[in-house]
Formats: C-alpha cells, structure tokens, sequence
C-alpha cells in the first residue's frame, strides 16, 4: 500500500553532542621561545605538571575522586510539521533563561532543507564562526540574540510547510526551549494545537490517536540529521498489536519532512497507542489530532512505558476526560486509578481499577472527573509485586455554548532542577497545573522571563501540598509587550510534576492546548579525570 506523505524543503541540524572542551594552542614568540614552550608542553603532557586549559570547575559536591557538573555548550531540538493547512497559521517562539555562566554562541531556527550530495551546507556559518554555529540573521527563520528575552516569529504558509530544526550554543544553550503554536480557524479542523519541540531521537510513545470517522491522525517525522533514517510505526489497539507492511520500513532522506496519515496503514481503530521506532538514523516525530469540527492538537509525547504513570494537567472546567492505557509488553497489566485534587489523591468512583490486555489497549470515559478542580491521574499496579511496564494518555475536552476544543496529555516526569516553556500569553491565558506526587510537600519556584517586546521578569515561589493539585494564573511580567518564557525551578521537596495549559478563545470557541513541562538537562555530569604519566611509560 502506497504511503501518503507531505514532503517539503529542509535543512540539517547537526547531531546533539555532549559538552566539547577545546584545548587551546600556543603561538607566538621567538624560535627559542617556542622550543622551551614546546618542551614544557611535553613535560606537561607527560608528568601532568602544565595545563593548557583550566579544567572545569567542581561543584560543592565534587571531590578529589567524584564528578564535576558542566554546562551544556550546544543543544539542538526538532519541531514537526505544522500541519496548519491553508487557512491555519503557526508561531515559533524560542527562549532561554538566565543563570547560565557561558558567554558568547548564537541560537536559531530554521526550516529543513533536503540534503544534495557535495552541496555545501544551506547557511554556512560566517568567517570566524564556530563549525556547528547555527545560521543567524536574515538567513535564519528566527534568531534568538539574548538569553532571558524569547523570541517568536512565524512558520512558513500553507500545507506544504516543513519542519523546523534549532540549536543554540554558547550562552544560549543551557535550558533552551523552543514552542510550536498553531491555530486553525476552518471549521472541519478548527483548534490550537501546541507542542514543545524536542531532541532527535530513536523511540517515541503517543496514546489516544485514532483513525475511526472524523479523526485525520498524523504522525509527522522530521530528519533534520545529515544522514538517512529509516523508520517503523508499531500500533497497540483494543484488539492487539496492528501489523501493516506500510508502516515499516520509512525512509527519511537527510534534512526532510514526512507526515504519514495513520488511516492508510490501520483505517477504523479507536484508541491507538503509537511507537515511532528508529531503525537506523535519527528523527523528531510528533502525533497531530483532529477531530472534525470538535479539536485538534498535537498528542504529547510520553514518558517510555513504565509500572507507574503520572498525568498532570487536568483543567478544572475539563467536561470530558477519557483515560487510553496500552500495555506493549507480554504481560497483563492491572492498575489503580488515582485523581490528585487540592486535598491529595483520591479514588474516582466507578473507576478504581482498569485491566489492560497484553499487546492490548483499554480506554476508561472517566467523565467530569476533576470534579470541577484542576487534577492529575495516576496509575500503579494493583500488586506491587506484579509490576508491568504501560503507556498512559488523557484526552481531555472544554465545551461552552456548544462549541468545543480538546488537548491529549500523556505520562510525563518531574520537572527536575529546572524546566521552561518558551511561548505564554498575557492576560491571564496562561495557567500553570502543578502536582506534587511524593510524599512530602513541593516547593517551586517559578520565573516569568521579560516579554519578546518588553517587560521586567517575576518571580514567585509556590508550595504545592504533597499528592495534592494546585493552579497558578501565570502573573504578568511588569510592561508586557509580546509573548513571554516560563520556568520551573525545584527548590524543595516534590517530586513535582507540572503542565501548562495556554487558552486562546477565537470565534467564541474555547481553544487551548496543554503542554508537560520535562527537565532542561542544561547541566551535565562530568568524571572527575587527573593525568597520570604512567600511561605514557613503557613498562
């Protein structure tokens, strides 16, 4: 069967790479001059008495024989086709926070561009630049120049629009975060659609897509590497794992976009848990949702399969919520259901349990299950002793005057040292949905960055009870002009896990989209290393 697809121009985005330490080089002087500095290089290199570079510095917590934390000197993420149609239009918005100790390096997004054999790269960096630099300026489609200050631009126009690739270096790398939003105004796909864009990488999970009448369902994959990717789609359903020729197998050439409409390869199947398997290469993939004239929006990604999921960013005024729950391994699973609320977790009556079939897939209508209250779902084995690894994700729905919009959420992880979102609105569109899921209490702090044309940045700190959910209407930077960044910080307690939902009401539809906030791995641990000569003697 023929794989339809949306091809479009693309760029490459070089590989994510582990922090790079260079060592500098020694220059100048006479030849004498020379001959004793390279002497004493070699003296250094072998008995370890000369640095050519100070080593980084340890943290508190570094000892003579432990690890140093370093910060990241380059992050790359990818965003997936907008999927905006002709009448549809998307926003980037990239950020990133202040706290790093770097200096100098450049960020920007670009579309991708195909690859051509022995083409030189689309937007080689300027003299003096650095090999990996991203292109800045009039070349790229949005330039971040200042770390603490977003910056947003639009996507390309119409259906054929590629995905996008974004690294930042230097200073604007550590936490670097990048939003995709999309509002569609046509009736049959009308709805806000918003996704965090993400690193490339081998294996995706989305729960809740669908293929039955009325849903268009997309898997959208992005190559934004120099080399190939070929790719498989494993599809769970109610009745087991779907198995299609066509969905194994998806070429993906270097620095190009491909969206696979899931009815060509499992027409008519309700409730679909979807794997993006790499087989060679890597990809960004993401899993786009309409429902004709109800929603649309991006299914968030989730947490790989695991005994216990947690689903934060329940809305209080949410009029439907429906649990899909796939078990991909071999084994049954069967889990408690719980729902936080502002006193802590409790037992949705009538829902206490569901009993999920291997290779199978079961969803629960849990109906107004937040009882009017912001919430998150949890869901543990039954018995403990009898753990099985599932994937969890909530369809969650607002309706008003008849009029509707939906956003998928899916098991996510605590936010960590610290976590951001690049794109939120002003005037109370953006709400924070916080859970505190141990068993102790959670404080956060939260920061609200300057505004992508002005504005002085906030900060508040919030406690959030243990197993309880609490809401925070993002407060205002002071002089607000244009959109703003948000970032979560752990300073206590937790683990917290944490979303935020946007709302955008257009055309007397309440739309809104919901996104997890993940940990920005904007520090990395490094093994403490000393020389040592004897690897240079022949014993």
């Amino acid at each position: 069967m023929k794989k339809p697809s949306l091809k479009a121009p693309k760029l490459t985005a070089p590989a994510l790479k582990k922090p790079e330490f260079a060592v500098g080089a020694l220059a100048g002087g006479s030849r004498t001059g020379r001959s004793l500095l390279a002497g004493a290089a070699v003296l250094g290199v072998v008995f370890g008495i000369a640095e050519l570079r100070p080593p980084v510095a340890p943290t508190a917590a570094g000892t003579a024989g432990g690890a140093v934390t370093a910060q990241v000197e380059r992050t790359s993420v990818v965003c997936p086709q907008p999927l905006h149609g002709v009448t549809g239009s998307t926003a980037f918005t990239a950020y990133t926070p202040l706290g790093g100790s770097a200096t100098g390096g450049a960020a920007a997004l670009n579309d991708v561009t195909p690859q051509t054999a022995g083409a030189a790269p689309a937007a080689a960096p300027a003299a003096g630049a650095s090999a990996d630099a991203p292109a800045t300026g009039a070349e790229a489609r949005l330039p971040l120049t200042k770390a603490g200050v977003p910056a947003t631009g639009a996507a390309l126009n119409g259906d054929l629009a590629p995905g996008a690739a974004a690294v930042a270096t230097g200073a604007l790398a550590p936490g670097f975060a990048v939003s995709q939003t999309t509002t569609v105004t046509d009736p049959q796909s009308i709805g806000l659609s918003g996704v965090t864009c993400a690193a490339s990488g081998t294996s995706f999970w989305f729960a809740g897509a669908s293929t039955v009448p009325g849903r268009v369902d997309y898997v959208s994959l992005v190559n934004a590497d120099a080399g190939p990717a070929v790719v498989d789609l494993k599809l769970y359903g109610p009745k087991g794992p779907i198995d299609n020729d066509a969905a194994n197998g998806i070429a993906i050439a270097p620095g190009t976009s491909d969206a696979l409409r899931l009815s060509s390869v499992a027409p008519g199947v309700d409730d679909l848990v979807v794997q993006v398997r790499v087989r060679s290469g890597r990809v960004g993939a993401g899993l786009h949702a309409v429902d004709a004239g109800k929603a649309a929006d991006w299914l968030q990604p989730s947490v790989p399969p695991a005994s216990g999921v947690v689903i934060p960013g329940l809305p209080a005024d949410a009029t439907g919520a429906r649990l899909v729950v796939g078990a991909p391994g071999e084994d049954d699973a069967d889990l408690k259901v719980q729902v936080s609320g502002k006193n802590g977790w409790f037992t949705p009556a009538g829902h206490e349990t569901v009993h999920v079939k291997a290779g199978m897939v079961e969803a629960v209508d849990l109906g107004v299950v937040t009882r009017g209250e912001v919430g998150a779902i949890r869901l543990t084995p039954s018995d403990p002793a009898h753990p099985t690894p599932v994937i969890a994700g909530v369809r969650v729905d607002r309706a008003k005057n008849g009029k509707s919009d939906a956003a998928w959420l899916s098991g996510a992880a605590p936010i960590g040292a610290r976590a951001s979102i690049a794109d939120n609105r002003g005037g109370n569109q953006s709400q924070l949905l916080l859970t505190s899921t141990g068993e102790e209490e959670g404080k956060v702090r939260v920061t609200t960055s300057a505004g992508s044309g002005g504005g002085t940045p906030a900060t508040k700190e919030m406690s959030v009870p243990a197993g309880a959910t609490v809401a925070l209407d993002v407060p205002d930077p002071a002089g607000l002009n244009g959109v703003f960044g948000v970032t979560l910080e752990t300073v206590s307690g937790g683990p917290v896990v944490a979303a935020r939902m946007l709302t955008i009401p257009v055309k007397d539809v309440p739309m809104f989209t919901i996104q997890e906030f993940a940990d920005d791995h904007s520090t990395v641990r490094l093994p403490h290393t000393q020389g040592d000569p004897g690897v240079l003697l022949d014993r």
